[in-house]
């Protein structure tokens, strides 16, 4: 098994939301493949990191109120089971560490079932 290192605390600044125009003859309205909207923190390769004991809160942009607080599994993924996909407003997602320091934090665009951190 290979060993996953855990995220640095620096913080990259390395990211971007890409949108795509899809042509109107493949706009066929499907239903999102996760039904609660979930994060994945992954490095740079696209390995997911080793994130024991780390959680993350997600809280609504415009409102500054706190939605929800998840801790991650071991092999960088957090589920939010109270936010369906896809979601209906902007979220602010901050990771955390266990001693609760604050590692990143990244702004979740409605319209999202699954939202990757990288780096």
């Amino acid at each position: 098994m290979t060993k996953r290192p855990k995220p640095g605390k620096a913080d990259s600044k390395r990211y971007k939301v890409v949108k795509y125009a899809v042509p109107k003859k493949l706009k066929a309205r499907q239903n999102p493949i996760l039904n609660r909207f979930t994060a994945v923190w992954v490095q740079s390769n696209g390995v997911p990191f080793d994130t024991t004991g780390f959680f993350a809160t997600l809280t609504r942009t415009n409102t500054g109120q706190l939605v929800s607080t998840r801790s991650f599994d071991p092999f960088g993924v957090v589920r939010f089971g109270n936010i369906r996909t896809l979601t209906r407003f902007t979220y602010t997602l901050r990771t955390f560490d266990s001693n609760g320091v604050l590692f990143r934090t990244r702004v979740i665009p409605p319209g999202v079932e699954a939202f990757a951190i990288i780096g």
